[in-house]
């Protein structure tokens, strides 16, 4: 492994020869999540319903057994066999540092890392370090591990403190070591203030403090920079990795800058190529999305490398549109390599929503919360993925209905309304009582058959999305050529 390096817009490894960043996330691994992993809500208050139901003993046993099964050399083993360069591996906060005890830091968390990050050494496979889950959330989602909604990092000096501190004892222990490609320094921020501020529905703008999220870059990039000075650091835009109009222009070396491109044709939406939401869209449409989006502007305009850090396509959605899902995820894929663009999909393991593998549906793991899946799917406690249209849907859209009526506000139309409240009472209070159910689940199971349980995530014994896999390994294998 050579230790690599930005030179002007590409990545170079140390003879100076031009290095393609391609491969997926390992998403729900040491930073679970609830669509990945199949359970309700946020990972930290799952894990206290576990403690509630099953004890603090049999908790730990649990959580640790997930772990050693979800990712493991044989996964490292396969993702290279398939053709990618690298894999991007989101963690928790918590894994590093507890909140009883702040910049105390544990080492179980750095010798789970150090293992993976040896699996990826020997096999050849670049590893980007990414903290996905911020001390006082960056975001106000179930991906920053956030059951409250409020993204409180950004006005808080002590989260920030925390931050950079757990950065510079990443940079210690990581300096010198070429199989990490770099630091990805914060995943998907959001500065703008309150728990449902953003508005997917009108054109009302979204208020980034901008000053806040370059305070925060240029801070922390210093302070790694003092310990390590070589690794690659990357940087996301604002609102979910998609706003960069308000970055400061690159102003240390090595900085690549990270999109995340959420294309509505990888959504479950319709025929691909054809017309989606009064849209045609084809290879040429997502071509030129994809050109005018901040991030490639952004890139372009400095000259600096672009890693589309998560992108994908969701495909448990209908069956007959599996074959539309892939060939949008053919389209977008060969439109970034025709670019020179960097990625890594989201996500290679999860229970059969946008993974390269899940478990078996007949395996002992999704037998086990089969009740549980099916409840949280049916109340639409869950933010993404495909969800069949229920009740509950058309009762938050009246309320959002009511809601608009009696605002009367024209940029806060009614269906801003139900997507925040699906989110607030959907997707936290109705998914926090969802948690319960789930870990009585494993009740009474002795460490052997919980250890069994979580076994149907090895890869060795998932199925295989052979359609999707197809799409990947033809641009993986153009990359070998």
């Amino acid at each position: 492994m050579d230790m690599l390096q930005v030179r002007g817009n590409k990545i170079v490894n140390q003879h100076g020869q031009d290095i393609r960043l391609r491969g997926t996330c390992i998403g729900g691994w040491m930073n679970m999540e609830n669509f990945i992993n199949g359970y309700p809500g946020a990972v930290h208050s799952l894990r206290e319903a576990f403690e509630r139901e099953i004890g603090p003993a049999k908790t730990a046993f649990w959580f640790e057994s997930f772990l050693d099964h979800f990712f493991n050399e044989d996964d490292v083993r396969f993702i290279r066999f398939l053709g990618a360069t690298a894999i991007r591996i989101p963690f928790n906060y918590r894994h590093f540092e507890d909140d009883a005890r702040p910049f105390k830091y544990l080492e179980s968390g750095f010798r789970r890392l150090d293992r993976a990050i040896r699996w990826c050494t020997r096999h050849g496979l670049y590893v980007i370090l990414d903290l996905h889950a911020v001390q006082g959330w960056q975001n106000p989602d179930w991906h920053s591990d956030n059951a409250s909604n409020y993204a409180q990092f950004w006005q808080h000096p002590h989260f920030q403190d925390r931050f950079v501190a757990l950065w510079q004892e990443l940079a210690r222990r990581y300096k010198g070591n070429p199989t990490v490609a770099g630091y990805n320094v914060m995943n998907e921020p959001v500065t703008h203030r309150g728990a449902f501020n953003r508005n997917p529905y009108t054109a009302a703008p979204v208020m980034t403090d901008w000053k806040a999220i370059n305070r925060v870059y240029r801070r922390v990039v210093k302070a790694i920079r003092a310990i390590d000075p070589a690794h690659i650091i990357f940087l996301e835009g604002d609102d979910y990795s998609r706003l960069f109009s308000g970055l400061d222009a690159p102003f240390a070396p090595n900085l690549v800058y990270s999109s995340h491109n959420y294309m509505t044709p990888g959504q479950p939406a319709g025929q691909y190529p054809g017309r989606i939401q009064g849209v045609q869209w084809d290879k040429a449409r997502v071509a030129s999305e994809f050109t005018a989006c901040e991030g490639f502007r952004f890139a372009r305009k400095h000259s600096v490398p672009l890693w589309v850090g998560e992108f994908g396509s969701i495909f448990n959605g209908p069956a007959r549109e599996i074959p539309d899902r892939c060939r949008a995820l053919d389209d977008q894929i060969a439109v970034m390599d025709e670019r020179g663009v960097h990625w890594t999909t989201w996500t290679y393991k999860d229970v059969g929503v946008m993974g390269w593998v899940s478990p078996d549906p007949a395996s002992a793991y999704m037998q086990a919360i089969g009740p549980s899946l099916r409840a949280k799917r049916r109340l639409h406690a869950e933010g993404w993925g495909y969800l069949a249209p229920a009740p509950v849907e058309k009762l938050v859209d009246q309320m959002g209905k009511m809601i608009a009526t009696a605002v009367a506000d024209p940029e806060q139309a009614a269906p801003c309304h139900h997507w925040h409240m699906k989110k607030a009472f959907l997707c936290t209070y109705v998914a926090g009582i969802l948690q319960t159910p789930f870990a009585r689940a494993f009740k009474g199971m002795s460490e052997a058959r919980i250890d069994k349980t979580l076994a149907s995530w090895e890869v060795s014994s998932c199925k295989q999305d052979k359609t999707q896999l197809a799409v990947l390994k033809k641009h993986l294998e153009l990359e070998k050529q």
